[in-house]
Formats: structure tokens, C-alpha cells, sequence
């Protein structure tokens, strides 16, 4: 493919990753409002509180819905895009998997309560079963946006998650609401308003109407897929905070406290990378799969000069924003931050990868080399952590971000070369036909 091909193929692109990356800030940044708001206006344990609603009724509702955000913008940017039955079948997985979530959520409440809520009251963790459905709500909407290309809208749904807690939270507060109480439903309507915005969305463009009864094997096709991709994201979801947890065992929360400082820090680089995914993938999965597909891995020598282009600067400066932001006691984040750094220069390659893989039908080679990535943070954690404390905990997650991201590439590479002469594998079951609607 000629130099010219692949700029017209990837046109738009430097931009689109750019708006995402500036996205995915401005979620940071309301992110790191709301933390100090719900801080100033509650306690610790609010925060706590706070944290993990975010986190983990997205997790459950994720893995409840067979991984069903993940699969959306391959089946609507690939050959199923025009089946007549796809968008009553996504629809069909979204409320099962939410309904079936928030079920499992409020029957696991006691332990739940025990495990992560200890100052909560356990109807209080039951009823927060109900931001399971409100957060599937969103991110498949979200994801939906992203499949049929309107990545304007999955962009606002992304800088908008975070901000839209803010005023529904300080309403309450004004109100005189506080605890875990103003979070839990702060998070729900901030859910249910992003969420209504996305499908707004969705329903302007026109791609709902006229959709048939659910298709069986079509829902069959996308909790396979769905489910193939969700491996990795759990054992990502692991690779990431498994040395917090054992730093924690081994050397207490202070130095958990730096350590964490050291490791949000260095995962801005991992900005680039999210966006090149997000932009990336249905374009493989897409029209334009093929083309993309190969102009890809000419890009892959840029995308490690670009990450180590961003890396180098945000090196430097960590040795002046960490003790000038969170104060001189965390002179000694420094040299974690920018070990970590150093081990995630290649996240804008992974990141081309990773839309590669997932674009052309394959998540569950994603999922392997996440797989490699865990083993490797489980046996470095374990052999660095215990003499090093967080120098051996940052050396160890910068070597695993380095093997993941090199596993992820040589992946993409290898089956690049692979399947030049043939046609990809759509990862659609045989039964399932690209149905379109007749005149």
C-alpha cells in the first residue's frame, strides 16, 4: 500500500485522537473536583465510598452483560452493521445483563458490605445495585456512539460521565444531604443523564428504527465475542492493582500513598494509547477495515517514537509538579513515577494493536497477552516487592507494561503477515448473514 493510501485511509485520524486524548483529560480533571469535593464535604470513608461506586458496579455490570460494551462498535461498524435484528439484539443483552446485574448485586450485598462497605448500611449497598443498570446504560451507549462512528458524541459522553456528578452532588449537599446516601444517588442520576444524552444521540441519527424481534444466534455471536475481550479487561483490571494491594501487606499506607501518587502520574501516557484504541477500532472493524488494517502496522515505529516522545517530558516534569502539587514528602514518588514511565513508552503501539485485534475479530488474543502481563505481575510483584517497596513495585509494573505492549505488537504483527492474502475472520458465527432490510 502506497504512503499516499495510507494517509487518505487514516485522514482524520491525528485528529480524532487528539480530541479523545483532551476528553479523557477533562474526565481526569472532573474526576479530581468531584474527589475533593466529596473529601471537603464528607470524610474519608465517603471517599472510599465514592471510589468504589465508580468501580465496581461498572465491573459487575461489564462481566453480567458478557462483556457486551466491548463487542458493540465491532458488530455495528463491521459486516453485521445493516442486520435488521442487531440493534433489538444489543438492546436484549443490555437489559438482561443489567437486570441480572443488579440482582446479583443486591443478593451479594452482605458480602459486599463486609468485603468494601464497612460504614454502610447493607440496604444502602443493595440499593446501590441499582447504578449496575444505570452504568451499562451508559457505557453501552457510549461504545454504541463509538460503533457507528459518531465519535463527537462518544467523546461528550466521555468528559461528561465525571462532570455530571458535580451538580446533582452539590444540590444535594445544599439540600442537606451528605454521606453515602448524596453519592449513591448523585452517581445514579449522573448516569441516567449521560446515558440519555448518548441514546439521544443515537436516536437522531436513525439507526434505531426499524429494527426487527432479537436474533439467538446473533446475541449468541455477541456474548462470544463479548466475553473473549472480557478476559483481558479483568486481568487488566488485576495487572493494575495487584501490586497495590500487596504493597499495602508488605510496607503499610504511606508508602501505598506515595506509590499510588507515583502510578496515577506516570498513567497519563497511557492517554495516547486509549484514544488511538478508541479512534482505531471500529475503522478496522468498519468499510474501511482493510485498508486500515494494513496501514497499521506502518504506523507501529512512529507510535513508539511518539511514546517516547511524551515520555521523556513527563519524566522531567515529575521531578517538579509531584512535590510542588501534593507537597515535599512526595519528593519520594519521584523515581517510581518515572520508572513506571519509562516502562510504558509503548501504549500508543499497544494501543494500535489492540484496535488491530479487536477490529479484525480476534479479542481473545488481546485477552492472552494480558494473560502473559498478569503472570509476570504476579511473579514480579511477589520477587521485587517484598526488599524494594515501591521502587520494586514500580519496577515491576513497568516491566509488565513493556512485555504486554511488545506481546500485543508482535501479535499484530505476525497475523498481519498471516492473513495478507486472505480475508480476516469477522468473529460472526457462521449462522449469523450481514441481514439487511428489504425494499
Amino acid at each position: 500500500m502506497t504512503t499516499g493510501r495510507i494517509r487518505r485511509q487514516l485522514q482524520g485520524v491525528r485528529g480524532q485522537v487528539a480530541s479523545n486524548v483532551v476528553s479523557r483529560v477533562a474526565a481526569l480533571a472532573a474526576l479530581g473536583l468531584a474527589t475533593v469535593l466529596v473529601a471537603r464535604a464528607g470524610t474519608p470513608a465517603d471517599v472510599g465510598v465514592y471510589a468504589l461506586l465508580r468501580v465496581l458496579p461498572g465491573v459487575v455490570a461489564v462481566v453480567a452483560a458478557a462483556g457486551l460494551p466491548g463487542a458493540t462498535p465491532f458488530f455495528l461498524a463491521g459486516d453485521t452493521r445493516n442486520h435488521r435484528r442487531l440493534w433489538s439484539t444489543i438492546a436484549l443483552v443490555m437489559f438482561a445483563g443489567g437486570v441480572l446485574g443488579t440482582v446479583v448485586w443486591a443478593g451479594a450485598s452482605p458480602v459486599l458490605q463486609r468485603l468494601f462497605f464497612a460504614t454502610v448500611p447493607v440496604p444502602l449497598v443493595a440499593l446501590a445495585g441499582v447504578t449496575v443498570f444505570t452504568q451499562l446504560l451508559m457505557t453501552v451507549g457510549k461504545t454504541c456512539l463509538q460503533g457507528v462512528g459518531d465519535l463527537r458524541g462518544s467523546n461528550l459522553v466521555i468528559a461528561t460521565e465525571e462532570i455530571a456528578f458535580l451538580p446533582p452532588y452539590l444540590l444535594g449537599w445544599a439540600a442537606g444531604m451528605h454521606g453515602p446516601l448524596l453519592i449513591l444517588l448523585s452517581l445514579a442520576v449522573a448516569d441516567l443523564a449521560v446515558a440519555g444524552q448518548a441514546w439521544a444521540r443515537m436516536a437522531r441519527r436513525g439507526v434505531i428504527r426499524g429494527s426487527w424481534l432479537p436474533s439467538v444466534p446473533l446475541a449468541i455471536g455477541i456474548c462470544k465475542y463479548g466475553i473473549r475481550g472480557q478476559v483481558g479487561g479483568i486481568m487488566t483490571l488485576l495487572n493494575l492493582r495487584f501490586d497495590f494491594a500487596f504493597l499495602s501487606l508488605i510496607a503499610g499506607p504511606w508508602v501505598v500513598g506515595l506509590y499510588a501518587i507515583a502510578s496515577k502520574y506516570a498513567e497519563l501516557l497511557r492517554l495516547p494509547g486509549l484514544a488511538v484504541s478508541w479512534v482505531v477500532y471500529p475503522r478496522v472493524a468498519g468499510r474501511e477495515g482493510a485498508g486500515t488494517a494494513a496501514a497499521l502496522h506502518k504506523l507501529v515505529p512512529k507510535a513508539f517514537l511518539a511514546g517516547i516522545g511524551c515520555a521523556v517530558p513527563l519524566a522531567v516534569s515529575a521531578v517538579f509538579v509531584l512535590p510542588l502539587v501534593y507537597g515535599p514528602a512526595y519528593h519520594a514518588s519521584v523515581l517510581p513515577a518515572v520508572i513506571i514511565i519509562a516502562g510504558l513508552v509503548a501504549e500508543a503501539a499497544a494501543g494500535l494493536a489492540t484496535a488491530y485485534l479487536y477490529g479484525t475479530g480476534r479479542p481473545g488474543l488481546n485477552s492472552l497477552a494480558m494473560g502473559a502481563g498478569m503472570v509476570a505481575t504476579l511473579a514480579l510483584d511477589l520477587i521485587l516487592i517484598p526488599p524494594f517497596h515501591a521502587i520494586g513495585a514500580a519496577v515491576a509494573s513497568a516491566i509488565t507494561y513493556l512485555l504486554t505492549d511488545l506481546v500485543l505488537v508482535a501479535m499484530m504483527l505476525r497475523h498481519r503477515a498471516r492473513t495478507r492474502t486472505a480475508p480476516p475472520p469477522t468473529g460472526v458465527p457462521d449462522q449469523i448473514a450481514p441481514e439487511v432490510p428489504t425494499s
